[in-house]
């Protein structure tokens, strides 16, 4: 007998990334499944045949979404008629909460049982929506460890299935990734990661350019990297090595790191890369986020840990100079301020949980196939 039909979203590219993993897992384990759905090149690598692609949906910010609130509503009315065609036996959602849930609701309309993997940080800002979670997902799999509790208590069948970060194969040595890379292996490197998003980049990229250029004032010796994004533009990037679709060995590069908040800060931990987080968003979603955001950091390396590892610098605060001063210590060898960072991130790998990620959340969506 046939294992139906598997549909999965993911809207943006860190989404794709674990989907990808998850589902080649389930593949694996349920070699007849069918898969299909929205998202980018990881999941079509695993077989997944794409209905949308993420590039039509990736947006970040209040302001910025607004822009496209039609192509979500037509997706989603193509998500429901395929829903309703009867054949589709689970559908897999990854992050992406603002269509997401509404995928959820439709699905729980279809009667489709709904797996929800790498849950929204309703922790964050939207508790009122774990209602809506707690009658529309069927299982929610977490990759945060306090994330569990969170969504248990709240009414939301739930399982922690461990980071997907912890999943990939160790980095070479520091020195190694630093000649790979064309960088002196006997210098230090200070590595800029301005995020992926094109509006992320715009806005980070000149405050880490100059704060970079501030710390080559004190320490000319120090050798600057870009994890950069294939398209991604970075003006004035004049001494600083542009270093494209390489964020892992990047990370493994630098000795200290500027990370935008998220998902990169865990990047950072995982790679044992101290590293100071900030954030700018325009200045009317930062207004509103002000209201909503009910958590003490935006670096997920600080909620992890439970307190603060790494500084953070949010919108007016993140200046080149409070940004250079901050990292200029994570830089030392022998400051105390490496050494204390360096613990905190070990504390974090541990709380994220052993390597399988994938293959815990495919089980997951196993099971949910053979009730």
């Amino acid at each position: 007998m046939s294992s139906g039909t598997v549909f999965v979203s993911a809207g943006e590219p860190s989404g794709d990334q674990h989907a990808g993993a998850m589902i080649a897992a389930l593949r694996r384990a349920v070699p007849d499944v069918a898969v299909e759905g929205v998202g980018g090149p990881q999941l079509a690598a695993a077989g997944v045949r794409l209905l949308a692609r993420i590039e039509d949906l990736t947006v970040m910010g209040f302001v910025e979404v607004v822009r496209k609130v039609p192509a979500h509503w037509r997706l989603l009315r193509r998500i429901e008629r395929r829903l309703r065609d009867g054949d589709v036996r689970l559908v897999v959602l990854v992050d992406y909460p603002g269509f997401h849930l509404r995928v959820a609701a439709a699905a729980h309309r279809a009667g489709v049982p709904v797996m929800y993997y790498i849950a929204p940080q309703l922790w964050a800002w939207g508790e009122r929506r774990v209602r809506q979670m707690a009658q529309t997902v069927t299982r929610l799999a977490v990759i945060l460890p306090f994330e569990e509790r969170f969504f248990t208590e709240r009414g939301v069948a739930t399982t922690f299935v461990g980071h997907p970060l912890m999943d990939r194969p160790a980095l070479a040595a520091r020195p190694q990734l630093k000649r790979e890379l064309g960088l002196d292996p006997g210098r230090p490197v200070l590595g800029l990661f301005p995020g992926s998003r094109s509006q992320e980049v715009t806005r980070l990229w000149p405050a880490f350019r100059a704060a970079a250029e501030a710390v080559r004032r004190q320490r000319p010796e120090v050798q600057v990297l870009v994890a950069a994004t294939d398209g991604g533009v970075y003006p004035d990037a004049g001494g600083v090595a542009v270093v494209r679709g390489r964020p892992r060995e990047c990370f493994g590069a630098a000795d200290a790191a500027l990370c935008k908040s998220g998902t990169t800060t865990l990047e950072a931990a995982v790679a044992d890369t101290p590293l100071v987080v900030a954030y700018r968003m325009h200045q009317l979603s930062y207004l509103l986020a002000r209201r909503l955001v009910r958590v003490p950091w935006i670096g997920l390396v600080n909620l992890v840990a439970g307190r603060q590892v790494a500084p953070e610098f949010i919108q007016g605060a993140a200046t080149p100079d409070a940004l250079a001063r901050a990292v200029l210590p994570l830089l030392d060898p022998g400051s105390a301020e490496r050494r204390a960072q360096l613990e905190g991130l070990s504390d974090v790998r541990r709380r994220l949980g052993e390597p399988g990620a994938a293959e815990r959340a495919a089980q997951v969506a196993r099971a949910l196939l053979a009730a």
